[in-house]
Formats: structure tokens, C-alpha cells, sequence
């Protein structure tokens, strides 16, 4: 069994953070769970440290990508698995996007979540996001913004550092089809919280768009899609 670490960007999820990290204990063969404290303002940090897991305390907030690129120096394992705070109970099902991984027949696993139960938004961001990633790599994805995925060391090498931002999953996927490596998408029952169509769930979109297209024309110019 290759050596597995687990990372979990979490910022004020101190309902979902201790569910969350003893579910990801509960898959046996994970040898390691950092989570990195992204400037909370509850008890995230304490919470997470009392589960014995390692914890970075980020402070100022950095965002996601931000987050992801401040635990670079402590990834050391054959596989690396990005899991989101909330997922809860159902963090179990990240061995569905671990084992693909870990049995060489993807480099990159990426795992899809079930229909929504409540209205988001109108497809627009989720659909721009499929589409660079259909004519980088020629596939179809149904999740290209999930932060649920599993990668090679390799995969996590070649992707690094991170965009800022929303758009550091998306930033992932491009990087990773443009060196070659094989992306793969799975379904999962996972779920975590959802935006609606409100007015924070409308600016949660905007800023999403927003920063899909900044890594969309940061890809064109670095290798000219």
C-alpha cells in the first residue's frame, strides 16, 4: 500500500471538523491528516488538534488556494488527497477517489456529488469550468470544481504552487492534463454545504466565475491553450 496523506483546508468549520476527521480515520490505510486552519475565528484549530491530527494555523485568512499552498512543504507520501472540512459523515466515500489512484489506473481522481437538494446557480461557472477542461484534455467532467480529489506525488509536483482563489481546483486539472497525466472522475455520495439562490449564494458564484476565468487566461498564456 502506497503512503496516503490527507489534507483539509478548513476555515470556522467547528460543527463538521471533528465528523470529518474521525470519518477520513475510519479508512484504515490513510497514514497522515493535516489540516490547515485558514484563519478561523471559531474553534476549528482547537477542535482539530484535540483528534490529534497535525494542524497549520494560518492567520490572516489566505483563502483556499492560499491554504493548499502553505502545506506544500509537509506533503511527503505517494498519494495526496484533498478533502473539504464539511463533508461530515461522508467523508468515508473518499476511498472511491483514493483507490483508482493508488491502483495506477488514474493519476488524478476527482470525485462527483450527487444532484443538489436545493437551486444553486445557473450552470454558468460549473460549465465554463468543463468546458477548458474538455478542450485541454478532450474529457468530460460533471464536477470540474470539486475539492474532493486524489493524486499522485508526481500529479502534485507538476501542479504546484496553487492558483489563488476559487479557480485553484480548476488550476489543478489544466496542469495535470497538460503534462500528460490521466484525470478521472467518480460518483460519491458525499455532500457538504451548498449555496442557494440568495444574495450570498449569487456573490459566492460571481467570485467563483470571476476567478475561473483569471486561471483560464493564466493557462493560455503560460502554455498557450
Amino acid at each position: 500500500m502506497k503512503t496516503i496523506t490527507v489534507v483539509i483546508p478548513a476555515y470556522n468549520e467547528q460543527d463538521k471538523i471533528i465528523d470529518t476527521i474521525r470519518t477520513i480515520k475510519q479508512i484504515n490505510y490513510i497514514n497522515k491528516i493535516i489540516v490547515v486552519n485558514d484563519g478561523s475565528t471559531d474553534k476549528t484549530s482547537e477542535l482539530a488538534k484535540n483528534e490529534n491530527v497535525e494542524v497549520i494555523d494560518l492567520y490572516p485568512n489566505r483563502g483556499k488556494g492560499g491554504a493548499l499552498n502553505a502545506v506544500m512543504p509537509l506533503i511527503d507520501s505517494d498519494i495526496v488527497v484533498f478533502l473539504d472540512a464539511d463533508l461530515g459523515k461522508t467523508a468515508y466515500e473518499a476511498h472511491k477517489i483514493i483507490e483508482p489512484v493508488n491502483k495506477g489506473i488514474a493519476d488524478l481522481c476527482i470525485a462527483a456529488f450527487p444532484p443538489p437538494t436545493k437551486k444553486g446557480g445557473f450552470g454558468l461557472v460549473k460549465g465554463t469550468a468543463a468546458w477548458i477542461i474538455k478542450k485541454v484534455g478532450d474529457i468530460e467532467v460533471k464536477a470540474p470544481l470539486s475539492g474532493q480529489r486524489a493524486m499522485t506525488i508526481d500529479v502534485f509536483n507538476s501542479v504546484v504552487p496553487f492558483n489563488e482563489g476559487y479557480g485553484v481546483e480548476l488550476g489543478m486539472s489544466i496542469r495535470a492534463l497538460l503534462n500528460g497525466y490521466k484525470l478521472i472522475e467518480v460518483p460519491t455520495l458525499m455532500k457538504h454545504n451548498e449555496t442557494g439562490r440568495d444574495l450570498n449564494g449569487f456573490r459566492h458564484r460571481g467570485r467563483q466565475f470571476i476567478d475561473v476565468i483569471k486561471v483560464i487566461n493564466h493557462e493560455i498564456r503560460r502554455k498557450r491553450l
